[in-house]
Order: C-alpha cells, then structure tokens, then sequence
C-alpha cells in the first residue's frame, strides 16, 4: 500500500458501495470501496470485465448514485451532486473517439465548449475567431495535423485526432481530476501509442491529476506512480511506484488467475 499522506486527498471514496438489483438476482457490482487521491497522483487502474473499474469511474463521476458510502471532492462531501455540478471538478475523456466530442461542431467549436467546462456559457460561436490562434497554439502540440484542421468539423477527422482533441478538451483547463476510460484502447497501435506519449505530457506539464484504466500490463507498469488492481468490485491492490517498479509482467498475470 501507498504511505500515507498528510495532505487532505483531491477525491474520496468512503465505503463507496453499489448494488443491482433486478428481480430476484442482487449483484453487488462495488463492494465497500475506500479510495484517497492525492495532488498528482497518476494512478492505473487493472482489471477483467466486470472488476468494477467503469463502475469506479461513473461512481466518481457521478453518473452512478451509489447505494452506500459517499464521495469527496476537496473535502466536499458530492455524494448527492449531479454530474453536472462535479464536471467543474472532473475530467473525463472516454474508450469511444466519438463520446468526447459533437461530431457536427468544429474543432475550434468543441475546444471553446470545453474552454467553459463547468462555467456558465456566455461565449458566442460567432466569437470563437478571437481564440483561432490561441487555439492553434493549444493544438499543435500534439503534432497530428489537427491545427490544420480548426474550421473542420470533428466528425470528419481520424479517431486518432478525435481522441486526442477529446483529451486536449479534458485538459484545456486543468481539472481537478482527469478520468481516462481506456481511451487509447479504440486505436491502432501506433496511433495509441502516440496518444499515450501526449498523456503523458500533458499530466506531467500541467501536474495534473489523473486515474486511467488500462487493459495494457505494459501501460500500467510504465506509467503513473500508483497502480490499482480491482476484482469482483473491490480494490485488491494498491501499489506505490517503488513497489510497481519491482513487479514483472508475469506477476500481474497471476494476479488475474
């Protein structure tokens, strides 16, 4: 387990516990999950279908009313917070290249959304060519084209752009918390591989804070300075970096037998 630490954690899941019900069958889908994240923290997350880490990330997010247990965010207790109200907070770019992004708006449209994620929209579409350059500049540190592609419409780009525009949205202000939902796992490898680079970066220069789900052992054992191993909708491994870092592929695989 990590060390403890004396600052007061970002997010907090207190006994966080979700159970289905649907006829006779009672499914207990998060089981009694307690979770501190601190600044910085860049944790991965592993696990098989059905471990719980969606589940995590929706209870978080507040797209999941949980059935006991509570959620914190900086010290506030958001339990009953729409998502909505926690989207000033939190971040989240998904698996679906699609899911991040309104396909009929351009580029520069979908980054002004997200430029007032959480705020009360007073921007103007007509506006948004005061920000062109400021954009531009945002965008062409991925180094794919996309500043080329300002006045484009996002459903016409690659799923490679597409996602990368869903994780520059996420991070153009810096959120208190960054979800990534296996958002490379949609792409070729080459393209995920260069997605994760940019992911990278971008929580490192801007110290953000980050929890991404992962199904590559590779990832989770190269990036971020906690790992989370969940099954059967509990966390059955938290590991510091020093301790991820003395861990081999073959441990993880026994892990999931």
């Amino acid at each position: 387990m990590p060390t403890d630490n004396q600052q007061q954690p970002i997010i907090e899941l207190k006994q966080a516990r979700k159970v289905i019900e649907t006829g006779d069958e009672r499914k207990v889908i998060l089981d009694d999950v307690s979770l501190k994240i601190y600044a910085g923290d860049f944790i991965t997350i592993l696990g098989g279908n059905g471990a719980g880490k969606s589940t995590l990330f929706n209870a978080i997010s507040g797209n999941l009313t949980l059935t006991s247990g509570s959620v914190w965010i900086q010290g506030i207790d958001v339990t009953k917070q729409s998502p909505e109200k926690r989207a000033a907070h939190i971040a989240r770019v998904f698996q679906d290249p699609k899911m991040g992004t309104a396909p009929r708006m351009t580029v520069a449209e979908n980054l002004a959304i997200a430029a007032y994620r959480g705020k009360k929209r007073s921007l103007r579409l007509r506006q948004i060519s005061k920000y062109k350059q400021q954009f531009s500049e945002f965008v062409a540190q991925i180094g794919n084209g996309l500043a080329q592609h300002l006045d484009t419409p996002t459903g016409n780009l690659s799923g490679g752009q597409r996602q990368a525009l869903s994780l520059l949205m996420a991070t153009i202000l810096a959120p208190d918390l960054l979800l990534l939902d296996e958002h490379t796992a949609a792409l070729d490898p080459k393209t995920s591989v260069a997605l994760m680079t940019l992911t990278d970066e971008l929580i490192s220069q801007q110290q953000l804070t980050a929890l991404m789900i992962t199904h590559h052992m590779e990832d989770a054992l190269k990036y971020g300075n906690r790992l989370i191993v969940m099954k059967q909708g509990q966390i059955v491994q938290d590991l510091a970096a020093v301790d991820k870092q003395e861990m081999k592929l073959e441990d993880f695989y026994r892990i999931f037998d």
